[in-house]
């Protein structure tokens, strides 16, 4: 259910503990428009009859399959590009974060599968809407990053099958006709320009779907094996091999055939860690095809990587072939030059690299340096182009700064993200001060990072810097020493012991919670079930959305938020979506659809058939004539973020603080005047003293949403802040001018 809009007078007295950041808006600074040249590349698709064996030994199939091939249809993109001199027109080879934030600082996240739109409309026509644009225009939205929309799931003999990863196991340059059409891709682009905006789309370097490239790699056709971590076993060899079981065309290798394979040679063996890991199910990361009849007649097995489901083959990226290279080059190709995309998402771009290990240890799979080599050449291939990319790389620290040096523009913060989450829960912003920190220390601009609220995926707590590349490192924490691995065992024990023991959040597998948003607020407040809250308790859980956002919005770099997030979408009950989550991905709780517009209000369902979730804020139209709704408090924290261009400011300190509750954020800006974020995770007033080396004695603060003094540095770099439950406050520091 939506939250019915306020019917009290704007007029009407606040009491003293109101929280109201829009009261003082200002006008959003004006946006200017940008003209792209778009090379027009056409994919055609051969009709060919669906009869006969689909077995390597029918040319028709083998034919339809090649249709089909994202391999084909990079090889005829980029012949279009070669020799021509707009390739030339723009500098790709460093980087460039600040230029990219510029670009767009505020993001959309998208998720095609739960968006509902009109009867009959498309969910690519539905964001080429210009009501929405003019709403996020208002708002201070820049980019729309669509999720995953082109053709994603597999090939069974002549069919199509689903997708095993929500769209992230992609099959084919062509859109989904789930999600509409190129056309309408074409037109949500040019919207986006018209509005000032940008679209962001997704690739995925590290693998596709089992669609036709990884069948015509499983028949030998041409040099379709080299797409792929994929080995041909001896027939004599079989017998190490498990049986597939009936209806399955591969099954996963236990760690004891993992062993054994890699000790006769054929395949690198384990990996530094096994992602989704589930017993029964996913034991190793490596699966084993039934045979196959290849294009000669040849029946054949294989065994191939798979760093996340079995539906989702690893590209080899140091192949001889560069099969994989040219398949996701042509795919970006495709993307910014024939659709329109501004910038692209980059998907599992972390596992590019594997190599042998000596004996008794793990392959080297993460941190390897050709996932470094690949992100280059993706990163330069699209700034080439006149696009940027962001990286969603839960890697550590000095991973993600050493592909931030030559891949990548910008990457997701998961550092700092399941630590705002643990300030939440307990309170306390220690940790969350000590990876900011870390971060800073290592070398890792935080105007580099998409800081972001909910997304598709599970609030993640792997805490990869402490558990795995800084695991016997000693840190300070609560009194006492912990070893990284401690640490990150205690944040994670800190978190579900709030989090699930409610009975609406779940854990998935070991990576992290699935949860919204609202509903880790809600577990937070101390909800025990969600049909507990009513509308008398919204603003409640507001106020921390609206501080949570706070912190993201109010440092340098992108933010980023959602659809769950505008409209405080609850999670679906485990009920609704039993058939998702019966292999144990619990994130499909998190997914509930919902109506962003209001245009479908008797909707029960998305048209991809994800059940509609409860909403407690209401679609954006209700929320922008409400001053005191969600969207409306953060159109004025976004406007406050642009008119004093944080996103692009430089963060100096993050200073220790006088109670446990509060976070502080000290950024230099462009003017030369400071800027400072304080805010109160604590459930409880804070009276608190702000010190930090970095202030100027008899600075000015003052409040930047009402713009009046509140107070003055003192000799000490001092000043002092009172802070209600849950409230944040963004300061500007007017440094003294000489006379």
């Amino acid at each position: 259910m939506s939250s019915e809009p306020s019917t009290e007078s704007e007029q009407q007295p606040k009491e003293p503990s109101e929280i109201t950041y829009a009261e003082h808006l200002h006008p959003a600074r004006p946006r200017t428009l940008r003209h792209r040249a778009r090379a027009k590349s056409p994919v055609v698709r051969r009709s060919v009859a669906k009869d006969g064996a689909a077995t390597g030994e029918n040319p028709a199939y083998v034919s339809w399959l090649l249709s089909q091939s994202m391999l084909a249809d990079a090889n005829e993109i980029a012949r279009q590009f070669s020799g021509q001199g707009s390739m030339w027109q723009n500098p790709f080879a460093d980087p460039g974060p600040r230029q990219a934030v510029e670009t767009a600082s505020v993001w959309f996240t998208a998720y095609p599968i739960s968006f509902i739109t009109r009867p009959g409309e498309s969910f690519l026509a539905a964001f080429g809407d210009e009501e929405l644009w003019n709403v996020f225009a208002a708002v201070g939205i820049e980019a729309v990053h669509t999720g995953p929309v082109k053709r994603a799931g597999g090939i069974s003999g002549w069919q199509f099958t689903s997708s095993v990863d929500g769209h992230f196991d992609r099959m084919s340059t062509e859109i989904d006709p789930a999600f509409g059409t190129e056309a309408e891709f074409r037109a949500m682009c040019g919207m986006a320009t018209w509005s000032g905006g940008t679209i962001i789309d997704d690739i995925v370097p590290g693998h596709t779907g089992k669609g036709a490239d990884f069948r015509l790699a499983e028949m030998k056709h041409a040099d379709y094996p080299g797409i792929y971590h994929m080995v041909e076993i001896e027939e004599e060899d079989w017998n190490l091999l498990p049986d597939v079981p009936a209806g399955k065309d591969s099954v996963n290798l236990d760690v004891a055939t993992e062993e054994q394979l890699e000790k006769a040679g054929y395949i690198i063996g384990r990996l530094q860690r096994v992602i989704f890991y589930a017993p029964g199910v996913k034991e190793t990361n490596w699966s084993a095809t039934k045979p196959v009849v290849g294009v000669d007649g040849v029946s054949r097995r294989w065994v191939y990587l798979h760093y996340f489901k079995d539906g989702q083959p690893s590209i080899n990226w140091l192949d001889p072939s560069f099969a994989g290279m040219r398949l996701v080059i042509g795919d970006a190709l495709h993307s910014l030059a024939d659709l329109g995309a501004g910038a692209l998402r980059l998907d599992a771009n972390g596992f590019l690299g594997v190599e042998k290990a000596a004996e008794g240890l793990p392959a080297w799979s993460e941190g390897h340096p050709l996932s470094a080599a690949a992100n280059h050449l993706i990163g330069s291939m699209v700034r080439k182009l006149g696009g940027f990319t962001f990286q969603e790389l839960n890697l550590t620290i000095d991973d993600i700064r050493a592909t931030a040096e030559a891949g990548a523009d910008l990457s997701y913060d998961f550092v700092n993200r399941p630590a705002y989450h643990h300030a939440l829960v307990t309170g306390d912003t220690e940790f969350l001060r000590l990876t900011l920190r870390t971060s800073l220390e290592l070398g890792v601009d935080p105007a580099g990072l998409v800081h972001a609220l909910q997304n598709h995926d599970e609030l993640t707590y792997e805490l990869v810097h402490w558990a795995t590349g800084h695991r016997d490192d000693v840190y300070p924490f609560a009194g006492g020493e912990l070893t990284g691995e401690q640490l990150a065992e205690r944040i994670r024990a800190d978190l579900t012991a709030t989090l699930v023991s409610v009975d609406y959040n779940r854990v998935f597998t070991t990576n992290g919670i699935a949860c919204t948003t609202a509903s880790l607020i809600a577990a937070t407040l101390g909800y025990r079930t969600l049909d507990t809250i009513t509308d008398t308790d919204v603003p409640e859980i507001m106020r921390v959305h609206l501080l949570l956002a706070m912190f993201n919005a109010l440092q340098p770099g992108v933010f980023a938020l959602s659809g769950w997030d505008l409209c405080g979408m609850l999670p679906l009950p485990v009920d609704e979506v039993a058939e998702l989550v019966a292999e144990g991905d619990t994130r499909w709780i998190s997914r509930a659809a919902h109506d962003l517009m209001g245009v479908a209000p008797g909707a029960t369902k998305s048209a991809s058939g994800m059940p509609r979730g409860r909403s407690l804020y209401g679609p954006l139209p209700e929320q922008m004539e409400d001053e005191r709704s969600f969207l409306r408090q953060l159109q004025a924290i976004l406007a406050v973020r642009s008119r004093h261009a944080i996103a692009v400011a430089r963060q100096i300190d993050v200073p220790d603080v006088s109670h446990r509750g509060m976070l502080v954020m000290v950024h230099e800006l462009d003017s030369g005047d400071q800027h400072v974020t304080v805010l109160n995770f604590a459930a409880e007033p804070v009276t608190g003293t702000v010190r930090s080396e970095h202030l100027v004695p008899g600075s000015r603060v003052v409040d930047m949403f009402t713009e009046k003094e509140v107070g003055q540095v003192d000799d000490l770099k001092a000043f002092t802040v009172d802070l209600e439950p849950h409230q944040g406050h963004s300061l500007l520091l007017e440094l003294p001018r000489a006379e």
